[in-house]
């Protein structure tokens, strides 16, 4: 027998786990309500330049051999997207304004792996 209390379970922490950002509560979530990472990166224009991070990670990693092996090397780095997001979001924030910090952290991360900080 394993130390769980009641209700706590692996298939509990999955589901938490894969909530897509903006989903449950909107008073708990870091951004808009219904939004999701992929959306606000679609929205902001900011896909091209996110894959343009995304690479640089895979070509660091020396790249992938399957599916898991790709999630593996980019779910930190939108991890890390989201937890920014999360950070810099305000209400009433506009488009622009969330290009900005999406962008500006994009740009600094890329920054970092060239110059291997």
């Amino acid at each position: 027998m394993t130390d769980q209390r009641p209700g706590d379970s692996p298939e509990k922490e999955c589901q938490q786990a894969d909530t897509p950002v903006g989903a449950g509560d909107p008073f708990s979530s870091g951004v808009p309500v219904g939004m999701t990472l992929e959306s606000i990166v679609s929205l902001t224009g900011e896909l091209e330049h996110l894959n343009e991070l995304v690479m640089l990670h895979i070509g660091k990693s020396g790249g992938f051999t399957c599916t898991a092996s790709y999630f593996a090397i980019v779910t930190p780095v939108l991890d890390m997207l989201e937890k920014e997001i999360r950070f810099r979001y305000f209400e009433g924030m506009s488009r622009d304004q969330m290009k900005l910090v999406v962008q500006d952290w994009i740009d600094k991360e890329i920054a970092d792996m060239r110059h291997g900080h």
